[in-house]
């Protein structure tokens, strides 16, 4: 079995593979020493690979390396795809993991991977499994709190109806200016993309997901486990470049 971990900003996702297949998924605040050790006694792990937005506990990494074969993604990890990313070192693990994920479900295809959370990450990979690339803009609700922090009278508005495009009170602007503007700005992306490429897969990840696959008239695919999707199929190239 394979085990994935992806620690995001908030929570730390964990996915566990028979083969291609997510049979179980768990997810907690905190990857401790302790957790894993339950993780890994209730389930029979050989193979792990964690990718981190941020640094990860030395201690756990030791744990992951001494029990299981073990990879940490980074810049330098063997992948399944080719990376045209001029700065591969900066470049999200969670943006490459999930256009690895996208090619699995959809190979042979160019895909447009959104990744819609705290930032809207928008990444294209070519129809022979090469990264070409993407955009950062920021998400619906930092949209709303920006401009609150960086104005002096503009109040802080939360989420809300979109009954009409126009807004008609600062409120129903504020709310339309973030949300319109983000579901517009990924329509005409998606159009620019099928002009420039032809047919185009749209796949959608990231807690706000349900957000865009409601409101935006495209043809969409969804998946939540995206990322974990990605790192499966990072681990098992990873560990059939090493048993060569």
């Amino acid at each position: 079995m394979n085990l994935t971990i992806d620690i995001g900003n908030t929570r730390t996702k964990l996915g566990f593979f028979h083969g291609d297949t997510l049979v179980s998924k768990e997810i907690v605040e905190h990857l401790s020493i302790e957790s894993v050790e339950s993780f890994l006694y209730n389930h029979p792990v050989s193979n792990c690979i964690l990718s981190s937005v941020g640094e990860s506990d030395p201690a756990v990494l030791e744990y992951l390396g001494a029990e299981t074969v073990f990879v940490e993604l980074t810049a330098d990890t063997p992948l399944p795809i080719e990376n045209q990313y001029t700065t591969p070192k900066t470049l999200g693990k969670d943006r490459l993991a999930a256009a690895v994920g996208a090619g699995v479900l959809f190979p042979g295809k160019t895909c447009l991977v959104i990744d819609a959370g705290t930032c809207i990450t928008c990444d294209l990979l070519s129809d022979t499994g090469i990264f070409l690339g993407g955009n950062i803009s920021p998400g619906v609700d930092m949209r709303l709190k920006a401009m609150h922090s960086f104005t002096a009278r503009l109040p802080l508005i939360g989420r809300g109806d979109m009954e009409h495009w126009i807004g008609t009170s600062t409120e129903t602007a504020l709310r339309n200016g973030a949300q319109w503007g983000a579901l517009w700005e990924l329509t005409a992306l998606i159009d620019h993309c099928q002009t420039q490429f032809g047919e185009v897969v749209v796949v959608l990840t990231g807690g706000d997901a349900d957000f865009f696959v409601k409101n935006l008239k495209r043809e969409i695919f969804a998946n939540p486990d995206l990322v974990l999707i990605g790192l499966n199929k990072i681990l098992n190239h990873y560990v059939a470049s090493h048993s060569i």
